[in-house]
């Protein structure tokens, strides 16, 4: 006779499995913050996201400003089917780059849910709003604890502040929707030529590697891995943000963001 498997208490064998291993994965996580190489200043620049097929989806702004001691960053996409992307990070960059507040706003067709993500490093207090396209509406709230080198939205300002060729590992809060401190590890994967007009230069590519921790085995199950995200800079003299490719919401569509210029109506 063979053996009966029942399986359908697999998805809740999962379930357990997953909420487990998120409790034993919630302690204090520590990094060293990483040096500032390069103060940030007033900065305005025009952004293209466009999809895998290489179609541009949204366009959008980064500004970044001074404020009070302090530097206040905003990238806003505006997509052709309504959507919006709006994520703004203040911080500072006393020797040290050190995150403040978060603020993250995503909505519309382009994504799964939409999401509306605060967090403030001195009280560690959070709070994040999601609701789904059926109109089902869930707000988390609570405090938690964050290293010194948690960059969300800082990531192409940490990067161009690296040594060439230099390997750094941070930490990211990832909004699941449940806020989770995971590691981002930035490592060099070699250099690439571009084009700028008539100028030929070197980027240098970054694969950046979010790893789970305790909580890889049950997300790779589910199917809810995320994947490697790249980024590409120039790191002679004055550093520059190139390009980046990723996914900008858990689980959704890798996309790729470029700098564009203005373009003049004929």
């Amino acid at each position: 006779m063979q053996p009966v498997h029942d399986h359908s208490s697999l998805p809740s064998l999962l379930c357990c499995l997953l909420s487990m291993l998120l409790l034993l994965s919630c302690g204090p996580a520590f990094g060293a913050p990483v040096a500032v190489r390069f103060s940030e200043g007033m900065v305005r620049g025009f952004l293209e996201l466009n999809d895998s097929a290489g179609q541009r989806i949204a366009s959008g702004d980064f500004l970044q400003l001074p404020r009070e001691g302090e530097i206040k960053t905003r990238v806003v996409l505006y997509f052709k089917d309504g959507s919006l992307h709006d994520e703004t990070v203040v911080f500072s960059q006393q020797h040290k780059f050190l995150l403040k507040s978060y603020r993250l706003i995503q909505k519309g067709k382009s994504f799964e849910d939409d999401l509306d993500v605060t967090l403030e490093r001195a009280t560690g207090a959070y709070r994040v709003k999601v609701k789904g396209k059926d109109g089902h509406e869930k707000v988390l709230e609570g405090e938690m604890e964050l290293p010194p080198d948690v960059y969300n939205g800082m990531v192409p300002t940490v990067m161009k502040n690296l040594t060439k060729g230099s390997r750094e590992t941070i930490h990211m809060v990832a909004f699941t929707p449940t806020p989770r401190v995971i590691e981002l590890e930035m490592a060099p994967a070699g250099s690439t030529r571009i084009q700028i007009g008539d100028v030929e230069k070197s980027a240098i590519h970054y694969v950046l590697k979010p790893h789970l921790g305790l909580l890889r085995l049950p997300a790779a199950l589910l199917g809810k891995s995320p994947p490697d995200n790249h980024i590409w800079t120039i790191m002679d003299e004055v550093p520059a943000f190139v390009k980046f490719e990723g996914p900008l919401a858990t689980g959704g569509p890798v996309w790729r963001i470029e700098l564009t210029s203005p373009k003049w109506p004929k």
